[in-house]
């Protein structure tokens, strides 16, 4: 039976592509999230090896993630400071990177190309929150000669902030990739009533778990397997039916080597479980 919420699984195609994508079809996760490859693997014949790799899998790639750089997710101060398109000393560069990598996306056959945007200035900033919505602007007309929507993952702000910014850019192909553990990990906001405030704009999301810290928004909360964390995964893809999410249920988990995969393994059995239940599927 084909569904409507297939299982995912985001994975960094430098990172030991054959293992991953043997242990997806293993797994029967048909679909995945993939973080872009840098600059030297991304030609023609790059192109066509993944395209054959995936392929070969039976996985289909339906986001491809940017990643620029000199980011660095050592604590949240450090990730103001270097992540996304907000800092501006590299703004510029990641902004042709980002299209650069839109590009990519666009001979692999994806439709969807995805960033972490970075923390957005407060909107009593004026100037450098204008400065921000006209390149996010900008980066989705970029997509949309590609054929392809935007996606801003959540975490670095609130609900209300993002819900905002989406309004100001106002571009058709600008959404949302959900991923309520990182609302968590930010101190940002419970994830529940985030997704409900985004609900319209929620295009693809990410099945992750995490405990809040004991300072949130100062310190890191802590990610976690899959249903041993504070998201309430079972409210999660309820929340989802309730909004009428179609698509992937793509999980990341954000570790590597063998513990990784036994981790996927047990998340997928969870979220069959809880598919079953929720949608029949």
């Amino acid at each position: 039976m084909t569904t409507k919420h297939p299982i995912g699984a985001f994975i960094i195609v430098d990172d030991d592509l054959d293992l991953r994508l043997a242990a997806a079809q293993k797994l029967e996760i048909p679909t995945a999230q993939i973080l872009a490859p840098p600059k030297n693997r991304r030609g023609v014949d790059d192109v066509k090896i993944l395209q054959e790799k995936f392929a070969k899998a039976n996985v289909k790639i339906t986001t491809v993630f940017c990643g620029f750089e000199g980011e660095s997710y050592t604590d949240i101060p450090t990730v103001q400071e270097t992540v996304g398109l907000v800092p501006l000393e590299t703004r510029f560069s990641r902004f042709d990177e980002a299209k650069a990598i839109s590009a990519f996306a666009a001979e692999l056959g994806v439709a969807v190309t995805a960033l972490h945007l970075g923390f957005i200035p407060e909107k009593n900033d004026v100037a450098a929150y204008r400065d921000i919505v006209e390149i996010t602007q900008q980066l989705c007309d970029y997509c949309k000669q590609n054929g392809q929507r935007l996606h801003l993952e959540t975490g670095q702000e609130t609900a209300e902030s993002l819900f905002q910014f989406i309004r100001d850019v106002d571009r058709e192909n600008l959404a949302v990739n959900f991923d309520p553990a990182n609302m968590i990990l930010y101190g940002s906001g419970e994830p529940i009533p985030a997704l409900k405030m985004l609900a319209g704009h929620v295009k693809s999301v990410h099945c992750k778990d995490a405990k809040w810290a004991v300072n949130p928004g100062k310190e890191w909360g802590e990610e976690v397997i899959l249903g041993d964390g504070d998201v309430n995964m079972e409210l999660f893809l309820k929340t989802l039916k309730e909004i009428s999410y179609v698509g992937p249920l793509t999980i990341e988990r954000e570790i590597s080597g063998e513990q990784q995969i036994k981790d996927i393994e047990k998340s997928v059995a969870l979220l069959q479980r809880l598919r079953s239940e929720i949608w029949g599927e």
